[in-house]
């Protein structure tokens, strides 16, 4: 007997509620896939992002005033920051003196005095750089600027420009450090990671009296400004920091500043 109208009917509504259905869950399941990739990838992002957060805040925060080039790797010990890395310049090359010079940041000339009696190694390892013209080349960039109330400093000579790179060596212990934390105006001091044996190439100079923690040890004192702060405040300092995220007060200078002379005698 041939179906009724309403059975086929029936049949051909169930069959389109049936492909409904599984459009639905195909949807859905579809759905749910993105979702999950969405969040996996979400996840991947964040892992990613605080990574690379942690990364610079290591760099930048245990640079104590800077973010100083990353210690080569070598032996236990010297990783451990106990001893000197790589072919640190001789701390005979200061021959124990008062050296003099200028070193010129942008149109700024500042009179520099460095102490080979009270920083043997530090003074060595800066006058040799700048012999070899390594501070008109590949470290002349100032990186960072300071302009907090007990912090007031620039800071300059990383290989890659922006407080990172590695010259192959890095060098101690602390000389010369005051026990009270304050640098003067016109302090010149090496910038180092935390350990003692981090001093490498990177130095900073401060235009303000500064505060910086002891609790590590403090910084290698090697020179002074003799004259010219006063411009650099007005033509460098002045201009602030570009702000960041995490500070209005710590980072690049807005005047991009270089060191564009420095002698040494």
């Amino acid at each position: 007997m041939a179906p009724s109208k309403n059975a086929e009917r029936d049949a051909r509504e169930a069959r389109d509620r049936l492909r409904r259905y599984n459009a639905r869950q195909a949807v859905h399941a579809n759905q749910v896939k993105r979702r999950r990739r969405d969040n996996v990838l979400a996840i991947v992002g964040v892992v990613v992002v605080a990574a690379l957060a942690t990364l610079t805040q290591v760099f930048y925060f245990t640079a104590g005033p800077g973010m100083p080039s990353p210690t080569p790797s070598a032996s236990s010990s010297a990783a451990a920051g106990a001893a000197n890395v790589g072919n640190v310049p001789s701390a005979d090359i200061a021959q124990g003196r008062t050296w003099t010079g200028e070193l010129d940041l942008n149109s700024v000339k500042l009179g520099i005095q460095l102490d080979g009696a009270k920083a043997p190694q530090a003074a060595s390892v800066f006058i040799s750089l700048a012999q070899q013209g390594f501070y008109t080349s590949t470290g002349s960039t100032c990186h960072r600027l300071t302009n907090s109330d007990t912090a007031k400093l620039i800071q300059c000579g990383s290989v890659n420009g922006d407080g990172t790179g590695d010259v192959g060596f890095s060098f101690g212990p602390l000389e010369n450090t005051p026990s009270n934390g304050v640098y003067p105006a016109g302090t010149i001091a090496m910038a180092r990671g935390t350990t003692a044996y981090s001093q490498s190439t990177q130095f900073f100079i401060t235009y303000g009296d500064t505060t910086l923690d002891t609790s590590t040890g403090g910084y290698t004192v090697f020179g002074t400004v003799t004259s010219g702060l006063d411009a650099f405040i007005g033509a460098i300092a002045s201009g602030g920091v570009v702000p960041t995220a995490s500070s209005t007060t710590d980072g690049a200078p807005v005047t991009p500043t270089k060191i564009t002379q420095l002698t040494v005698q």
